[in-house]
Protein backbone atom coordinates (compact mmCIF):
# COMPACT_ATOMS: atom_id res chain seq x y z
CA UNK A 1 0.00 0.00 0.00
CA UNK A 2 1.54 3.28 -1.15
CA UNK A 3 0.15 6.60 0.04
CA UNK A 4 1.00 9.78 -1.86
CA UNK A 5 1.33 12.94 0.19
CA UNK A 6 -0.13 16.26 -0.81
CA UNK A 7 -3.44 15.03 -2.17
CA UNK A 8 -5.56 17.47 -0.20
CA UNK A 9 -6.10 21.13 -0.96
CA UNK A 10 -2.62 22.66 -1.28
CA UNK A 11 -3.35 25.89 0.59
CA UNK A 12 -5.14 24.18 3.48
CA UNK A 13 -2.50 21.45 3.75
CA UNK A 14 0.41 23.86 3.83
CA UNK A 15 -1.37 26.14 6.30
CA UNK A 16 -1.97 23.22 8.63
CA UNK A 17 1.57 21.88 8.30
CA UNK A 18 3.10 25.24 9.07
CA UNK A 19 0.28 26.27 11.44
CA UNK A 20 -0.23 29.46 9.44
CA UNK A 21 -3.98 29.40 10.01
CA UNK A 22 -4.75 26.11 11.74
CA UNK A 23 -7.84 26.09 14.00
CA UNK A 24 -6.01 25.10 17.18
CA UNK A 25 -8.74 26.24 19.55
CA UNK A 26 -10.06 23.63 21.94
CA UNK A 27 -13.75 23.06 22.08
CA UNK A 28 -15.58 21.73 25.07
CA UNK A 29 -18.98 20.16 24.42
CA UNK A 30 -21.49 18.66 26.83
CA UNK A 31 -20.07 16.16 29.26
CA UNK A 32 -16.48 15.39 30.24
CA UNK A 33 -15.08 14.88 26.72
CA UNK A 34 -11.73 16.65 26.21
CA UNK A 35 -11.48 19.52 23.75
CA UNK A 36 -10.14 18.76 20.31
CA UNK A 37 -7.12 20.26 18.59
CA UNK A 38 -5.14 19.53 15.45
CA UNK A 39 -2.28 18.07 17.48
CA UNK A 40 -4.57 15.80 19.50
CA UNK A 41 -6.21 14.48 16.33
CA UNK A 42 -2.83 13.91 14.66
CA UNK A 43 -1.34 12.16 17.70
CA UNK A 44 -4.40 9.92 17.93
CA UNK A 45 -4.17 9.10 14.23
CA UNK A 46 -0.52 8.14 14.71
CA UNK A 47 -1.54 5.84 17.56
CA UNK A 48 -4.09 4.16 15.27
CA UNK A 49 -1.54 3.68 12.48
CA UNK A 50 1.13 2.41 14.90
CA UNK A 51 -1.23 -0.15 16.39
CA UNK A 52 -3.23 -1.25 13.36
CA UNK A 53 -1.39 -0.06 10.26
CA UNK A 54 -2.17 2.47 7.58
CA UNK A 55 -4.99 0.34 6.18
CA UNK A 56 -6.96 0.83 9.42
CA UNK A 57 -6.58 4.60 9.39
CA UNK A 58 -9.73 6.62 8.78
CA UNK A 59 -11.31 9.74 10.16
CA UNK A 60 -13.94 7.49 11.73
CA UNK A 61 -11.32 5.32 13.48
CA UNK A 62 -9.59 8.40 14.88
CA UNK A 63 -12.91 9.86 15.99
CA UNK A 64 -13.85 6.66 17.78
CA UNK A 65 -10.62 6.73 19.77
CA UNK A 66 -11.40 10.28 20.79
CA UNK A 67 -15.01 9.51 21.60
CA UNK A 68 -16.19 11.78 18.80
CA UNK A 69 -17.76 11.39 15.39
CA UNK A 70 -15.70 11.75 12.24
CA UNK A 71 -17.64 14.92 11.46
CA UNK A 72 -16.32 16.55 14.63
CA UNK A 73 -12.77 16.21 13.29
CA UNK A 74 -13.37 17.98 10.00
CA UNK A 75 -13.41 21.40 11.67
CA UNK A 76 -9.73 20.85 12.45
CA UNK A 77 -8.50 18.57 9.66
CA UNK A 78 -10.43 18.78 6.35
CA UNK A 79 -9.86 15.17 5.20
CA UNK A 80 -7.76 12.04 5.52
CA UNK A 81 -5.38 13.37 2.87
CA UNK A 82 -4.37 16.34 5.02
CA UNK A 83 -4.31 14.08 8.07
CA UNK A 84 -1.68 11.78 6.52
CA UNK A 85 0.53 14.78 5.71
CA UNK A 86 0.22 16.04 9.27
CA UNK A 87 0.88 12.60 10.76
CA UNK A 88 4.02 12.12 8.70
CA UNK A 89 5.50 15.48 9.58
CA UNK A 90 4.46 15.30 13.24
CA UNK A 91 6.07 11.88 13.68
CA UNK A 92 9.37 13.16 12.26
CA UNK A 93 9.66 15.49 15.25
CA UNK A 94 10.81 12.45 17.26
CA UNK A 95 14.13 12.41 15.42
CA UNK A 96 17.12 14.27 16.90
CA UNK A 97 17.60 17.73 15.41
CA UNK A 98 21.36 17.76 15.84
CA UNK A 99 24.39 15.51 16.31
CA UNK A 100 27.71 16.13 18.03
CA UNK A 101 30.50 16.30 15.46
CA UNK A 102 33.19 16.08 18.15
CA UNK A 103 34.02 12.52 17.11
CA UNK A 104 33.81 13.37 13.42
CA UNK A 105 31.18 13.24 10.69
CA UNK A 106 31.43 9.47 10.35
CA UNK A 107 30.34 8.75 13.93
CA UNK A 108 27.58 11.35 13.69
CA UNK A 109 26.32 9.95 10.39
CA UNK A 110 26.29 6.42 11.83
CA UNK A 111 24.15 7.63 14.74
CA UNK A 112 21.85 9.46 12.32
CA UNK A 113 21.35 6.31 10.21
CA UNK A 114 20.68 4.14 13.26
CA UNK A 115 18.25 6.66 14.77
CA UNK A 116 16.41 7.08 11.48
CA UNK A 117 16.11 3.33 10.93
CA UNK A 118 14.80 2.88 14.47
CA UNK A 119 12.25 5.65 13.87
CA UNK A 120 10.90 3.86 10.78
CA UNK A 121 10.59 0.63 12.75
CA UNK A 122 8.62 2.39 15.50
CA UNK A 123 6.28 3.77 12.85
CA UNK A 124 6.36 1.34 9.91
CA UNK A 125 3.34 3.05 8.33
CA UNK A 126 5.64 5.99 7.56
CA UNK A 127 7.38 3.75 5.00
CA UNK A 128 4.14 3.62 3.03
CA UNK A 129 4.16 7.39 2.49
CA UNK A 130 5.82 7.76 -0.90
CA UNK A 131 8.91 9.94 -1.24
CA UNK A 132 7.99 10.79 -4.82
CA UNK A 133 6.09 13.81 -3.49
CA UNK A 134 7.43 15.09 -0.17
CA UNK A 135 5.12 16.45 2.49
CA UNK A 136 7.06 19.76 2.65
CA UNK A 137 6.41 20.22 6.35
CA UNK A 138 8.68 21.89 8.93
CA UNK A 139 9.87 18.67 10.56
CA UNK A 140 10.65 17.13 7.18
CA UNK A 141 12.94 20.09 6.55
CA UNK A 142 14.48 19.68 10.02
CA UNK A 143 15.47 16.10 9.18
CA UNK A 144 17.05 17.29 5.94
CA UNK A 145 18.81 20.19 7.66
CA UNK A 146 20.20 17.82 10.30
CA UNK A 147 21.65 15.41 7.75
CA UNK A 148 23.16 18.15 5.59
CA UNK A 149 24.79 19.74 8.63
CA UNK A 150 26.57 16.44 9.34
CA UNK A 151 27.65 16.03 5.73
CA UNK A 152 28.97 19.59 5.44
CA UNK A 153 31.85 18.44 7.63
CA UNK A 154 33.08 16.25 4.75
CA UNK A 155 34.00 19.29 2.67
CA UNK A 156 32.17 17.93 -0.37
CA UNK A 157 30.34 20.30 -2.71
CA UNK A 158 26.60 20.92 -2.54
CA UNK A 159 26.16 19.21 -5.91
CA UNK A 160 27.84 16.03 -4.67
CA UNK A 161 26.17 16.10 -1.26
CA UNK A 162 22.72 16.46 -2.79
CA UNK A 163 23.09 13.03 -4.38
CA UNK A 164 24.63 11.55 -1.23
CA UNK A 165 21.68 12.81 0.83
CA UNK A 166 19.28 11.06 -1.53
CA UNK A 167 21.32 7.88 -1.44
CA UNK A 168 21.39 7.81 2.36
CA UNK A 169 17.64 8.30 2.69
CA UNK A 170 16.97 5.59 0.08
CA UNK A 171 19.35 3.21 1.83
CA UNK A 172 17.98 3.69 5.35
CA UNK A 173 14.35 3.56 4.23
CA UNK A 174 15.00 0.44 2.16
CA UNK A 175 16.76 -1.33 5.02
CA UNK A 176 14.02 -0.37 7.47
CA UNK A 177 11.36 -1.56 5.01
CA UNK A 178 12.96 -5.01 4.83
CA UNK A 179 13.29 -5.27 8.62
CA UNK A 180 9.70 -4.10 9.13
CA UNK A 181 8.39 -6.62 6.61
CA UNK A 182 10.47 -9.37 8.19
CA UNK A 183 8.77 -8.60 11.50
CA UNK A 184 5.33 -8.55 9.90
CA UNK A 185 5.69 -11.71 7.80
CA UNK A 186 5.09 -14.38 10.49
CA UNK A 187 1.87 -12.77 11.74
CA UNK A 188 0.65 -11.94 8.23
CA UNK A 189 1.28 -15.44 6.85
CA UNK A 190 0.87 -17.56 9.96
CA UNK A 191 4.24 -19.22 9.29
CA UNK A 192 7.39 -18.54 11.39
CA UNK A 193 10.62 -17.71 9.50
CA UNK A 194 12.36 -20.93 10.52
CA UNK A 195 9.47 -23.10 9.33
CA UNK A 196 9.22 -21.20 6.04
CA UNK A 197 12.93 -21.62 5.25
CA UNK A 198 13.07 -25.23 6.44
CA UNK A 199 10.13 -26.28 4.26
CA UNK A 200 11.40 -24.66 1.09
CA UNK A 201 15.05 -25.50 1.59
CA UNK A 202 14.11 -29.12 2.04
CA UNK A 203 12.23 -29.10 -1.27
CA UNK A 204 15.03 -27.44 -3.27
CA UNK A 205 17.05 -30.61 -3.80
CA UNK A 206 13.87 -32.31 -5.04
CA UNK A 207 12.70 -29.66 -7.51
CA UNK A 208 16.19 -28.54 -8.60
CA UNK A 209 18.68 -31.42 -8.14
CA UNK A 210 21.16 -29.61 -10.41
CA UNK A 211 20.97 -26.35 -8.42
CA UNK A 212 24.73 -26.25 -7.69
CA UNK A 213 25.60 -26.65 -11.36
CA UNK A 214 23.11 -24.02 -12.49
CA UNK A 215 23.96 -21.42 -9.84
CA UNK A 216 27.58 -21.99 -8.77
CA UNK A 217 28.11 -18.36 -7.67
CA UNK A 218 25.05 -18.46 -5.42
CA UNK A 219 26.32 -21.68 -3.83
CA UNK A 220 29.75 -20.09 -3.34
CA UNK A 221 28.18 -17.01 -1.76
CA UNK A 222 26.50 -19.17 0.88
CA UNK A 223 29.44 -21.55 1.35
CA UNK A 224 30.92 -19.99 4.48
CA UNK A 225 27.71 -19.84 6.49
CA UNK A 226 27.10 -17.49 9.41
CA UNK A 227 29.98 -16.47 11.65
CA UNK A 228 30.15 -17.76 15.20
CA UNK A 229 27.83 -15.85 17.53
CA UNK A 230 25.70 -14.38 14.74
CA UNK A 231 22.57 -16.21 15.90
CA UNK A 232 21.35 -13.95 18.70
CA UNK A 233 17.83 -15.31 18.78
CA UNK A 234 16.47 -12.72 16.36
CA UNK A 235 14.37 -14.27 13.58
CA UNK A 236 16.49 -15.14 10.56
CA UNK A 237 15.10 -12.61 8.07
CA UNK A 238 15.32 -9.70 10.48
CA UNK A 239 18.81 -10.68 11.59
CA UNK A 240 20.05 -10.86 8.00
CA UNK A 241 18.43 -7.51 7.15
CA UNK A 242 20.10 -5.84 10.12
CA UNK A 243 23.51 -7.23 9.20
CA UNK A 244 23.01 -6.07 5.63
CA UNK A 245 22.17 -2.61 7.00
CA UNK A 246 25.42 -2.51 9.01
CA UNK A 247 27.52 -3.71 6.07
CA UNK A 248 25.86 -1.37 3.59
CA UNK A 249 26.27 1.63 5.87
CA UNK A 250 29.98 0.91 6.21
CA UNK A 251 30.36 0.75 2.43
CA UNK A 252 28.52 4.07 2.04
CA UNK A 253 30.66 5.74 4.70
CA UNK A 254 33.83 4.45 3.05
CA UNK A 255 32.61 5.77 -0.30
CA UNK A 256 31.89 9.22 1.13
CA UNK A 257 35.31 9.28 2.75
CA UNK A 258 37.00 8.28 -0.51
CA UNK A 259 35.23 11.15 -2.31
CA UNK A 260 36.34 13.76 0.21
CA UNK A 261 38.93 16.36 -0.80
CA UNK A 262 42.39 15.97 0.69
CA UNK A 263 42.00 18.96 3.01
CA UNK A 264 38.58 19.52 4.53
CA UNK A 265 37.86 23.17 5.39
CA UNK A 266 35.71 23.74 8.47
CA UNK A 267 32.05 24.53 7.71
CA UNK A 268 31.10 28.19 8.10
Amino acid sequence: MVVFAGQGDARRSMALLWRASAPERSRTGPGPKPGLSVDLIVETAIAVADAEGMAALSMRAVGERLGRTAMALYTYVPSKSELVDLMYDHALAELPAGYDLGDGWRAALTSWAEDTCAFYLRHPWVLQVSQARPVLGPNEYVTLETLVRILRATGLSARVLRRIVGTLFHFVRGAAQTIAEARQAPAATGVPDEQWWHTRSGLMSEVAPDFAERYPMVVWLESEGPAAGEDDGTPYLEREARKTFDAGLTVLLDGIEAAMPAAVPPPP
